[in-house]
């Protein structure tokens, strides 16, 4: 059987959460290396688990039917476009963790991924400015293109020992993390109430001080700091809304979009090891971080789970086809 470009399946551009949830666990765990003792094999693992993830993804995404012009429409969705930028933020993470092991290859994969980000997210803005949006479109993946972008490459860049630029991309991502967060919550808050397909992508909005966090950790080597006590106020005050929302996040079927929260997830697991480690609590920090730790890897974990679930059922839910020749 020979399967024709008209009957590849369209690869929402939410499938790269796979990747960046992946790559936030593995650095959940490459953290846990350095500041709890963790195996370091656990984080390569999962490493290597994200780059595959990514990989494919692309793949999969480029050789959809439609070709370019199909692709094109895809990234103008209202909805679906913002998380285009998942794929080069999942590279950007990938070339800095490479950078550990070879510094040349990993510095030319962070100034390329770097580069797409920053095209794409100056593509988005100007979007955003010239083509009026139905509110209900609006969500917490709109936070991707710029505020998630910019902290992530200034987490990269200070990665590979540019300090100066990581600090005006961390400062453009608090300037974005401001003007569009204050935006979603005053769609949140005056309606209409956030679809159903789409309530998982609030975890995003929970994102940036953790990532922020993580982000001036790297470019700080990890230095004592009042900014790391104002973010990790904030990232408190971000998750806690969560702990309210978890009966309607269990009640309102699963489905491949809660990747969005998996991310999330991890970054607020690394950066709150991370502040566990300067809080120097001795045991009880051990075991705090710990619980962090598998908490994160459990949320994550459940998800891949469900979701490999998920696709086993549709693969036994597609109708069967007729063999397609080609003469």
């Amino acid at each position: 059987m020979t399967t024709t470009p008209q009957s590849r399946p369209r690869l929402p551009l939410n499938t790269f959460g796979i990747a960046f949830g992946t790559a936030g666990i593995a650095g959940t765990w490459t953290a846990a290396g350095v500041e709890l003792g963790a195996p370091p094999a656990v984080g390569e693992v999962l490493w290597a688990a994200a780059a595959a993830a990514w990989v494919v993804t692309i793949a999969r995404f480029l050789r959809r039917r439609g070709g370019v012009r199909a692709i094109a429409t895809d990234l103008r969705h209202p909805v679906l476009g913002p998380f285009a930028a998942l794929a080069p933020a999942v590279g950007s993470l990938l070339s800095a963790h490479l950078a550990t092991w070879l510094p040349f290859a990993g510095a030319v994969g962070v100034w390329v991924m770097l580069a797409v980000t920053t095209a794409f997210g100056a593509w988005f803005v100007t979007s955003l400015l010239t083509v009026p949006r139905d509110p209900v479109s609006l969500h917490g993946g709109y936070l991707l293109p710029t505020v998630a972008a910019s902290l992530l490459g200034a987490q990269s860049l200070a990665t590979i020992g540019h300090p100066e630029l990581a600090t005006g991309y961390f400062a453009a991502g608090v300037l974005f993390w401001v003007l569009i967060g204050a935006v979603l919550v005053t769609r949140f808050a005056t309606g209409p109430a956030v679809p159903v397909g789409l309530l998982p992508t609030l975890a995003i909005l929970s994102a940036p001080p953790a990532v922020a966090g993580n982000a001036w950790w790297t470019m700080t080597a990890g230095a004592p700091s009042v900014v790391h006590t104002a973010l990790a106020g904030t990232m408190v005050a971000f998750l806690l809304p969560h702990v309210f929302l978890l009966r309607r996040y269990l009640t309102s079927g699963f489905a491949i979009g809660f990747w969005a929260m998996t991310f999330t997830t991890a970054a607020s697991a690394t950066y709150g090891i991370r502040l566990l480690s300067l809080a120097h609590l001795g045991t009880m920090g051990t075991v705090l971080s710990w619980v962090v730790v598998g908490v994160a890897t459990l949320v994550v974990g459940s998800i891949a789970t469900r979701s490999l679930a998920l696709l086993r059922r549709s693969e036994q839910d597609r109708p069967r086809r007729s063999p397609v020749r080609v003469r």
